[in-house]
């Protein structure tokens, strides 16, 4: 029997981070595997699906003004439907279910985290009986890498080794849409694993909200240093690792950067903030004396590694001397990239009952003065690599000059580099090449081509 949705087309709009990405790629690979066929714009999609994020207030508002925008949006010519279906799912679908529909009337579907699965046959219901369909569960046990896939890039591939969160930070939603932290059988991980590299997987990044922490519900005890270690031994060329949570990471881990000829030398290691009195606030449970000592043991371990980090500015309570401690300690560290927030209040977190009366005008200055201090240390740790030579996998071309490839090195730089003579970029696409680099800029190096 034809699925309702054979024959019709569809988009997915991702908003935040690395495990979203993973879940649309999945929601791709479920509706290409019922006939519908993906096209990269609204006005060409008849089904348009969202996997939102709910850690920032800016997300909840860009969700909300899109999805009401298309409210007057004609159908393309051709399309098998009466009406465009819409969909929203990820931490915002978890998190409101039914408001959405409530509030949004011409929304059609609202899933959640946690049944990724179902959005086939709620879209079906829909389509069929002209309702609003709206399922969340409470908690799941399944992994969605059993559904189809279609991944963005053939030559990379996300693998997700752990759901939810157990670490309950005051300031952030995620526990409470994603749910108690969950991890894989590593010997699912690594048939996974396998089957990627076979299939000609050049980079893999294994996900969690806490990898860190892997396997301590199954093993009794984390076992993510023995997972990289058995990563390492299956073939793949370059691995990396997202999120790292500081209070978690062990020596062991530490030591595999410096042993592990597939481990990049990059490590994001989110600090958000280098108070310890704010830390405490956060209830992030280490402090800024123990991740500078994590920094310290992790170059010590591979002196090359980039580190990156995310920091939150303008928290409830922080005071001038709280933001300087986080100041001072982004010069000391040095960081290759620096992801900076101001505290955004979500409701039913601990930190949105702190009342805080600092002007915006002062967290604005705060953050105005951190964002300065970043670009200046990324612009100095990039210097590093000017003149030498890096490995770069090839991504396509910059954005701004379709002559120039663009790649990652091993350190996680964006690389720009020229087309060598008589090479197209899709004879370079998922391959590794040589760059020699000329200059090294804020957030990115560019050089020449030495070989492919």
């Amino acid at each position: 029997m034809l699925s309702a949705l054979n024959g019709t087309t569809f988009c997915v709009h991702t908003f935040g981070c690395q495990m979203n990405k993973h879940d649309s790629e999945r929601v791709c690979g479920m509706l290409e595997s019922l006939g519908s066929l993906e096209v990269s714009t609204i006005e060409e999609a008849d089904v348009v699906i969202f996997m939102t994020c709910c850690v920032r207030e800016a997300a909840d508002i860009r969700l909300y003004g899109q999805v009401q925008t298309m409210k007057n949006t004609p159908l393309r010519e051709g399309s098998p439907l009466k009406k465009r279906l819409i969909a929203v799912g990820g931490c915002i679908g978890q998190r409101d279910g039914k408001k959405l529909t409530d509030q949004i009337k011409h929304l059609d579907v609202v899933f959640g985290t946690h049944n990724l699965a179902a959005l086939p046959r709620l879209l079906e219901t829909a389509l069929e009986n002209n309702c609003q369909a709206v399922e969340i569960l409470e908690s799941s046990t399944e992994f969605s890498t059993s559904l189809p896939t279609d991944r963005e890039n053939s030559w990379a591939a996300w693998l997700p080794i752990t759901i939810g969160c157990n670490n309950f930070c005051t300031y952030c939603i995620v526990p409470y849409v994603r749910g108690p932290e969950k991890s894989r059988p590593m010997v699912d991980i690594l048939d996974e694993a396998k089957r990627y590299v076979a299939a000609g997987v050049k980079e893999i990044t294994l996900l969690g909200q806490n990898v860190n922490s892997y396997g301590r519900d199954l093993y009794g005890e984390p076992r993510f240093a023995q997972l990289l270690k058995e990563m390492n031994d299956i073939g793949i060329e370059r691995l990396r690792f997202a999120t790292s949570h500081p209070k978690d990471l062990t020596d062991e881990v530490i030591e595999d950067f410096g042993t592990l000829p597939s481990l990049m030398p990059y490590l994001h290691l989110p600090v958000q903030s280098g108070s310890n009195r704010i830390l405490k606030e956060m209830n992030r449970r280490y402090t800024r004396e123990h991740y500078l000592e994590l920094v310290r043991k992790v170059r010590e371990a591979c002196p090359h590694i980039a580190l990156s980090t995310d920091i939150i500015v303008g928290f409830p309570g922080e005071t001038e001397e709280d933001f300087m401690e986080t100041y001072r300690l982004v010069e000391e560290v040095g960081y290759q990239q620096v992801f900076t927030f101001i505290y955004s209040k979500r409701e039913g977190t601990p930190a949105a009952e702190i009342e805080d009366n600092t002007p915006r005008e002062v967290i604005q200055d705060r953050f105005n003065r951190l964002v300065e201090l970043v670009q200046r240390k990324a612009f100095e740790a990039n210097q590093v690599d000017k003149n030498a030579r890096v490995q770069v996998l090839v991504e396509g071309v910059s954005k701004r000059d379709d002559s120039l490839l663009m790649g990652k090195s091993a350190k996680n730089q964006t690389v720009h580099a020229p087309l060598p003579d008589g090479v197209t970029i899709d004879q370079l696409i998922g391959k590794t090449v040589e760059v020699q680099v000329e200059e090294a800029k804020t957030w990115y190096l560019f050089g020449h081509v030495v070989s492919e």
